[in-house]
């Protein structure tokens, strides 16, 4: 299911960094086809938040050993996860207990800034982390519209143009569709912002794990991911492009240091968690090549890219074949399309599918993985939902294989 003239031996290797791995259910190892809801995680990253409870557990700023190593550790975290965005400073890396978390603070604080009658532009197609947020300020007189869904689970971009206007102050968008495997085209909607003057807000949350990102030379104004998506813990993380955080009314204490990156981080961060984050893109690099951080966390996310693509590619086309089976969202004609697969099986529920591949040992999600915007308009959601599964670096063409052979006996 992959070019055998490709040289993917670390990645086919990587099995043996992931405890959870070594589980069996029923008889089976456990194939963990759920990626995108969070990925496994690997033991060098669970050693690092260990090693941190074990020798340097302490709060910030304090004026002895172990406060001093965690504040470290945080500076550290800052400047990986730069490194592992494409932007141009650690300062502009801000952290939290989720993307919801911080998406929410984030909408507050800009709309205390905006005025009442601006318009903000959200899609049909988005997560309701990126939706929930910036329809609440409804309530304080924003005008907030949406943008269409096509029926193949693309974006209307003739709707989109038609509704961006000088008097739309943000555009907020998903890089990645988690329930579509969608791959919006956020250049373009870059172009469009800039000629409205509006700031972007790009939700990348099921984009980071499977692609290289360059916030940068994006020019993307705010951008969200979280981390236990891409094999990290439970973290979400914030960037806001370099001068605007310190422009936003945030919540925030007076005791907090009232710049970026730290306006927008209430109370104390999760400072083992942390030193994981930095853990697991330090542990992504090592699957690429270059003299620096950056250039390795590139070239490995393009290899991740392209051996996840391939496997799912063949899963679609397999699925495709399989009769009583109707797939959702666009087919794997570019490059440019999440390695995520939505499907459904005639006569059998979402709920039904998932129950029978997980006697076999096959974790895969059922339902609408909070895309419940998409699947109303698909006219999914009375149905309960798609069947979804998603390829993440530790799986196998014989995992593909297993999971094929059981939705043919369904």
């Amino acid at each position: 299911m992959y070019e055998k003239s490709k040289n993917y031996n670390d990645i086919l290797d990587c099995r043996k960094d992931f405890p959870a791995l070594k589980r069996i259910q029923n008889g089976f190892p456990l194939a963990y086809l759920d990626g995108p809801a969070g990925t496994q995680v690997p033991e060098k990253v669970l050693d690092a938040m260990v090693h941190y409870y074990l020798t340097c557990n302490a709060n910030t700023h304090g004026q002895f050993v172990t406060s001093s190593e965690t504040d470290k550790i945080i500076q550290n975290a800052r400047t990986v996860v730069a490194e592992f965005l494409g932007a141009s400073s650690h300062t502009e890396i801000s952290f939290g207990a989720n993307m919801t978390t911080l998406n929410y603070a984030l909408s507050r604080a800009i709309g205390r800034y905006f005025n009442k009658g601006d318009k903000i532009l959200i899609t049909q197609l988005d997560h309701e982390s990126n939706r929930g947020p910036w329809l609440s300020l409804r309530d304080q007189g924003f005008v907030v519209s949406e943008v269409n869904l096509n029926p193949d689970g693309t974006l209307d971009y003739d709707d989109f143009m038609n509704k961006i206007t000088e008097s739309t102050r943000l555009v907020a968008i998903g890089y990645a569709s988690n329930a579509l495997g969608t791959v919006n085209d956020v250049a373009l909607i870059r172009k469009l912002t800039h000629k409205v003057g509006a700031w972007l807000l790009v939700d990348a949350v099921h984009y980071a794990p499977h692609f290289p990102l360059k916030v940068k030379e994006l020019g993307v104004d705010f951008l969200l991911c979280s981390a236990y998506k891409f094999y990290g813990p439970h973290v979400g993380i914030l960037f806001a492009r370099q001068g605007l955080l310190d422009m936003l009314p945030t919540d925030c204490l007076r005791t907090q240091e009232q710049q970026a990156p730290y306006k927008i981080e209430t109370g104390t961060l999760n400072h083992p968690a942390l030193e994981g984050v930095r853990a697991a893109i330090e542990y992504i690099a090592s699957f690429g090549s270059g003299f620096d951080l950056r250039a390795r966390l590139v070239s490995a996310m393009e290899r991740i890219a392209d051996y996840e693509h391939q496997l799912a590619k063949a899963a679609y086309d397999e699925l495709a074949a399989i009769p009583n089976v109707q797939l959702f969202g666009p087919k794997f004609e570019s490059a440019q399309r999440a390695p995520t697969i939505a499907f459904t099986v005639q006569n059998k529920t979402p709920t039904e599918v998932c129950a029978a591949l997980d006697d076999k040992g096959i974790c895969a999600w059922d339902g609408h993985f909070y895309a419940i915007r998409p699947m109303e308009i698909l006219g999914l959601l009375y149905r309960g939902g798609v069947v979804r599964i998603g390829i993440s670096i530790y799986n196998t063409s014989d995992e593909i294989s297993r999971f094929l052979k059981e939705v043919r006996e369904l």
